[in-house]
């Protein structure tokens, strides 16, 4: 069967029951980290990637492989540390003597699904290997370029407490980023639900309950055409074109605004912002895209692409209140 054929038999709203049985089983694996399962899908969704910042011991790993078990795909979790070298992720040439010639020994980014774990505790360089990858799903080793699988996604960590040996990640890699996802702690309830879960989980002798059914490739494919299907009506992606703009050109809606930012957002926050709206209408079962789905993705997407002024950052002004204002100023349709 071709690959086409294979899509076909996938139409049909197949692709969409399958999204909603994974959202289900990610939903009894993490608990209280709603907001982080809606992000890890929407980020599948429209194929990019997602940056996930929180205290320790709230689930991000346990998220991405949770994702990795509903899914048919190959998963690898790389620890960032600081005598990291780019070839721990790129992989490299090896001399083969019975063979009198060099092999690429392929590493960990050849996978589906990559957790790059407190990716802020890696120097620059190792920082910057990520760049080519999650922009053009490719890697260069020395001469030879090499193709990544085409479904791709890396979900990156960082923590917010420890800055002690950490490296601030630069602008053109946050850009890369297509979400930045902040979590926080569970309330006392869903705190005591986890302590029956993994409870549970030691009895039985397992990390995780397996899912039903796996999502194949195929249907994560034809999701994410489904979801470029769906109709966007102009005023809805002028609204979109209108706040990326806004962090741009601030003293246009507020002169406060003005004093905030020292730097907007790039052309990859409107792409964000309208892939992520598609993404959560898509899986919201609808098929046109609405200012509130523009309207919720958008903190997300602009988060890590907003530079504050130093006066502002002085004063505890936050991108949140940033974005805030941003969408307050900016009228919806």
């Amino acid at each position: 069967m071709d690959t086409a054929t294979r899509h076909s038999t996938l139409s049909g709203g197949i692709a969409l029951s399958a999204f909603k049985s994974l959202r289900d089983y990610l939903g009894t694996q993490i608990l209280g980290q709603e907001k982080l399962v809606e992000s890890l899908l929407v980020a599948l969704l429209a194929d990019g990637h997602l940056l996930v910042e929180g205290p320790p011991g709230l689930a991000k790993t346990r998220a991405i492989k949770a994702l990795a078990h509903g899914l048919e795909c190959e998963f690898q979790r790389v620890q960032f540390t600081p005598d990291m070298l780019p070839a721990d992720l790129t992989g490299s040439d090896i001399y083969r003597p019975e063979e009198g010639n060099f092999q690429f020994q392929r590493g960990p980014l050849f996978h589906n699904l990559v957790l790059a774990d407190e990716i802020n505790r890696a120097p620059a360089k190792v920082q910057s290997a990520l760049l080519e990858a999650m922009g053009e799903h490719q890697i260069s080793v020395g001469m030879t370029t090499y193709a990544l699988p085409q479904l791709f996604l890396v979900m990156a960590t960082q923590n917010p407490i420890e800055h002690e040996g950490t490296y601030p990640l630069p602008e053109a890699q946050l850009d890369r980023f297509m979400l930045h996802t902040l979590v926080d702690y569970p309330d006392r309830a869903t705190t005591r639900r986890i302590m029956d879960l993994t409870r549970q989980e030691a009895l039985d002798g397992r990390q995780m309950t397996a899912p039903a059914g796996h999502v194949t490739q195929d249907a994560v494919f034809v999701a994410r055409r489904e979801a470029l299907g769906l109709t966007l009506a102009d005023s809805v992606a002028d609204y979109i074109a209108a706040l990326v703009d806004a962090t741009r050109r601030p003293a246009t809606y507020s002169e406060q605004l003005a004093q905030w930012l020292r730097w907007g957002a790039s052309p990859r926050a409107a792409m964000a912002i309208e892939r992520g709206a598609r993404a959560l209408a898509w899986l919201d079962g609808r098929d046109y895209v609405s200012p509130e789905d523009v309207q919720a993705i958008a903190p997300d997407a602009l988060r890590h692409r907003l530079l504050l002024d130093y006066t502002a950052q002085a004063r505890g002004i936050t991108s949140q209140a940033c974005i805030d204002e941003l969408l307050r100023l900016v009228p919806a349709p």
